[in-house]
């Protein structure tokens, strides 16, 4: 198959070209970033270097594709988030129309449905192409945006934000103290990019005659429980996560200098995943969780920690 990704070569697109490569796919990967180029030749895939906002770009690249695999990049320095986000996912329908493209897979998010105003999903019902929508949990691989403030001291009183498990969370400097408006012994299901790769590579060589949905975890855990596993990976048992109410987060965000629509975004995003009505949705449809455990993955963390 003739296969395109997007993604760079980012935590799930790397891994899945790697995959798809392995299975004997002529793969292309879109990049921005023109310095990417040579590594995506040494996996064995094709580069091709454009923007998002380049609708013809991106037709050329998806004409005469079996498939694709699409996700919507998130940027934090657009005031308007939904607004950035609506655009570029406008962008992949109309390319898609153009290119004829007749399987498509959408990296969403297991919170998507529950946003008023940031749910991209139901653009994509314009397609006559066969369509199915991922929805993960919050990625493993967010902690990592979080080390140094892990790592921080002497800032008592005071607020620092940083990503999170795809959103916005907040850390105290107070050592061992992770934020948010959700938190706590809130459960969460959590995902290695690892599985989310197995689940794309598997779905992009199905047809279903329909639009479907699919939840991808690897682990469901509390906040609390998730924050002692990295927080014993790295030497700090006592690392716990912290629940804040709505008006608390907003108020650090804007401390933070945060637009106010992107800091409104943020806080509704985490306030669905803290009423557990993300988890509600996940338990409904059954999925399979994935094979990566967080002490898989806490185990690659605390080699970069104590890198650094």
């Amino acid at each position: 198959m003739k296969i395109i990704v997007t993604g760079s070569l980012g935590n799930i697109s790397q891994p899945l070209t790697d995959m798809l490569i392995a299975q004997g796919h002529s793969v292309t990967v879109i990049s921005s970033d023109p310095k990417k180029k040579e590594a995506i030749k040494n996996l064995g895939a094709i580069p091709a270097i454009g923007s998002m906002s380049d609708v013809k770009f991106l037709t050329d690249s998806f004409k005469g594709a079996d498939a694709v695999y699409t996700m919507i990049p998130l940027s934090f320095t657009e005031p308007d988030l939904g607004a950035y986000m609506r655009q570029i996912a406008q962008n992949y329908v109309e390319a898609f129309q153009e290119a004829g493209t007749k399987r498509v897979v959408l990296l969403s998010g297991w919170a998507a449905d529950l946003l008023k105003d940031e749910n991209l999903e139901h653009l994509f019902d314009q397609l006559t192409a066969s369509v199915t929508i991922l929805r993960p949990g919050a990625f493993y691989t967010n902690f990592y945006q979080s080390m140094d403030l892990i790592k921080a001291k002497g800032f008592m009183g005071k607020f620092l934000t940083l990503r999170y498990s795809g959103f916005w969370a907040l850390l105290t400097g107070k050592t061992g103290l992770l934020m948010g408006n959700y938190g706590g012994e809130d459960r969460i299901v959590f995902v290695s990019p690892k599985d989310i790769a197995d689940a794309v590579a598997e779905e992009l060589q199905l047809m279903p005659k329909e639009k479907t949905i699919r939840y991808v975890g690897s682990q469901e855990l509390t906040c609390n429980e998730a924050a002692k596993i990295i927080g014993t990976a790295v030497g700090k048992p006592w690392l716990k996560w912290v629940l804040l109410s709505d008006k608390e987060m907003l108020q650090g965000l804007k401390m933070a200098k945060l637009p106010e629509k992107l800091a409104e975004s943020l806080v509704e995003m985490q306030a669905a995943m803290h009423s557990g009505k993300t988890l509600e949705n996940f338990h409904r449809s059954q999925p399979k969780m994935g094979k990566v455990k967080l002490a898989d993955f806490a185990k690659e963390f605390a080699i970069a920690y104590h890198k650094n």
